[in-house]
């Protein structure tokens, strides 16, 4: 996770040369990201890799004990749920493919920049015969288009950049080359608004989701 400040806007990048999958350095790093900037910025940005934001949780770990799944799971429901309730405003930089847990980094994320491209996004935890655990189905009905919600959630259906926006996974694509800079544009209009009402309001607007993640934390 590479952290840079610039102009009160905080910058979490990551990149690990392979997947970006979702595994304990990943999430260790990204609370560590997510304390400093609390701190020191006024809005973050989250970023992946030229044709790559994430492809989900380190299936490797999650296949290595059914207590090793558990524990991974268990840690990232804690990461979405302080993603999904971090005061300050999370806009994603969706530079590709986002796929299950990397998709519901997106959802958890108050805005989405998504890259034009032949890049896929979505939840393919049926498909690998996969159920889901409270903070996913929470995300999941709290910011995907209902009309979108079956084939998405259920059926494992990935979808286009273009489609991705009206599922509601993004909230709109540009350029590849362009979306780094769309972020930043956003998100340094975001950091001008008050934080402290920005905090309580987005609080107040998620708490049932909220309540009920933090209900499932073990």
């Amino acid at each position: 996770m590479n952290y840079t400040l610039e102009n009160d806007i905080a910058l979490l990048a990551f990149d690990d040369g392979k997947a970006n999958a979702i595994g304990h350095e990943f999430m260790d790093a990204m609370d560590e990201a997510l304390s400093r900037a609390e701190t020191e910025a006024k809005a973050v940005i989250i970023s992946g890799r030229e044709g790559l934001f994430s492809a989900g949780f380190d299936l490797k770990e999650i296949q290595k004990s059914g207590d090793a799944a558990r524990a991974i799971l268990s840690k990232g429901s804690a990461m979405f749920y302080r993603l999904y309730a971090y005061p300050r405003p999370l806009v994603a930089a969706c530079t590709g493919h986002a796929i299950a847990a990397g998709a519901f980094i997106l959802l958890a994320c108050d805005n989405r920049i998504g890259a034009k491209g032949a890049f896929q996004i979505g939840l393919n935890e049926t498909a690998i015969n996969a159920t889901f655990p409270v903070f996913a189905i929470e995300l999941a009905q709290t910011r995907l288009a209902p009309a979108y919600l079956t084939r998405a959630f259920i059926q494992s259906e990935l979808f286009t950049p273009e489609m991705a926006v009206g599922a509601g996974f993004l909230d709109t694509i540009t350029d590849p080359d362009s979306v780094l800079a769309e972020a930043r544009r956003l998100a340094t209009h975001l950091a001008t608004l008050p934080a402290d009402a920005y905090a309580q309001n987005k609080q107040d607007i998620r708490a049932q989701a909220l309540r009920a993640i933090k209900a499932s934390l073990t």
